[in-house]
């Protein structure tokens, strides 16, 4: 592949946060081998003066092109002279419990939640520290383009299993009591590494599993794996409903994020989850920050000052909240996509430590997970109403100067703040997508403000 075909390729493939598009007509082997490489030299895992090697762990989801990716990759890493320990099949937080435990540098390939024919990567510096466009992702990028001789000496492949210790670790740090009987738990992996990770873990734990789409299939025979659109929960609440569970739990693809079912089979909103884990954390942590992005319920902020904490507002995004994390020393972050972080886990995300903190708060409680959640279930929420624009900037200007008397503010999007109700509006940044968010004190309120921004965001633009 030239310079110029594999620069044209990584302009398309590096996102804000990772790597991510179609595979293998884009994101192909050649070029994981050029961005393991590159890797390899930009965090150091590559000899240096010295002669010393590192090491990089990577681990692959169940996606069609994962596996011949992975191997790209430790191929491009081991040209350098540096080392790869493989671990295989795994979720994203797996590979970040890897980083973090054995202090390597870290890639993932995965593409999370997206179709089946893409493929992407995530990518981490030794102890599980997010490497964004900013942050380390676009210097490789342009090293991979210039590309890395290879060494004579190459580096060793060394195969090592991370799920028994992560299972502990995550066990670990959130014990789940044991009630009165078994939870009964449905699982939604939705054919994703789910179905790897919940098994090893619910071992552990006192449960009756009830799993839907456990098998391992990157086709994603029976749903997409994005548990945020709620056509891709359906199966999960009627199956909890039939089942008689007290709790249902939806994974995505590659398992970082969780979302939360009731007995009633009805949506626990991710800010009410957010708040139960933040008033959970500040428990055991007096006094500490918490982290919730500009998206979350109005109640998250609410519940860490009443839970003694101090709270911290954050643009949208898992490397820019795990550097927030890191400067402020915040024991938790939560976002409003279902991302949950844990400073007692290299700082990451980890969907399966957010579900044991709802399972351990409904044995705690001793009641329904509905009336656990009651009291962070606080306003009404419009969710997240994707608006494709021709141009997003210029349809955010227009209503910024419709709210213009309100108080506005711009750290991810816009925010515009009244004493009953407030709005995000915020463009997507892997999609040509402006995202709006509504919450209010009534469902009156809610429509009007919702219906208002609607009309401004899809009104016709004059001549």
């Amino acid at each position: 592949m030239t310079p110029d075909t594999l620069a044209a390729r990584l302009s398309v493939l590096v996102k804000s946060y990772d790597v991510r598009g179609a595979s293998p007509e884009v994101l192909d082997a050649d070029v994981a081998r050029a961005l393991g490489a590159a890797f390899a030299v930009e965090t150091g895992a590559a000899p240096g003066d010295d002669g010393a090697a590192g090491s990089v762990v990577i681990g692959h989801d169940m996606r069609v092109t994962s596996p011949e990716l992975a191997d790209a990759l430790a191929e491009g890493v081991t040209s350098t002279g540096a080392d790869v320990v493989t671990i295989g099949l795994a979720s994203t937080d797996m590979l970040y419990y890897a980083s973090g435990a054995w202090e390597l540098p870290g890639i993932m390939v995965t593409a999370s939640h997206n179709p089946s024919g893409d493929n992407g990567l995530k990518l981490c510096r030794a102890g599980a520290r997010p490497i964004g466009r900013d942050t380390g992702l676009s210097a490789i990028a342009e090293r991979a383009v210039k590309g890395v001789d290879p060494v004579v000496a190459r580096g060793s492949v060394v195969a090592r299993d991370a799920l028994t210790a992560y299972a502990l670790r995550v066990t670990e740090l959130v014990s789940v009591p044991a009630g009165p009987r078994p939870l009964k738990v449905v699982v939604d992996a939705a054919n994703g590494m789910g179905g790897l990770i919940v098994p090893a873990v619910f071992a552990r734990l006192d449960v009756e599993l009830h799993g839907l789409y456990m098998d391992l299939d990157g086709t994603f025979p029976n749903h997409p794996a994005d548990p945020l659109d709620p056509a891709n929960l359906v199966d999960l609440q009627r199956a909890v409903r039939e089942q008689g569970a007290d709790v249902g739990l939806a994974f995505d693809g590659d398992a970082d994020r969780c979302f939360v079912v009731d007995e009633r089979g009805e949506l626990v909103s991710p800010s009410a989850v957010t708040a139960l884990i933040a008033a959970r954390e500040l428990a055991t942590h007096p006094g500490e920050t918490v982290l919730h992005n500009v998206i979350t319920s109005r109640a998250v902020r609410e519940v860490i000052l009443e839970s003694g904490g101090t709270p911290v507002r954050t643009p949208v995004g898992h490397s820019l909240i795990k550097a927030e994390m890191a400067r402020t020393g915040a024991v938790f972050g939560g976002e409003h996509s279902g991302h949950y972080y844990f400073r007692d886990f290299s700082l990451a995300d980890s969907g399966m430590l957010a579900a044991l903190h709802v399972m351990a708060a409904m044995n705690a409680a001793g009641c329904p997970l509905s009336d656990v959640v009651a009291q962070y279930e606080r306003y009404p929420s419009s969710g997240e109403i994707n608006n494709r624009v021709a141009d997003a900037a210029a349809v955010t200007a227009r209503v910024a100067a419709a709210y213009a008397e309100y108080d506005q503010d711009r750290l991810d999007g816009l925010t515009v703040t009244a004493d009953t109700w407030w709005f995000n509006l915020r463009s997507s940044q892997t999609e040509p997508l402006l995202r709006l968010n509504v919450e209010a004190d009534d469902e009156a309120t809610l429509a009007r403000v919702r219906d208002n921004v609607l009309t401004l965001i899809h009104q016709e633009e004059t001549p």
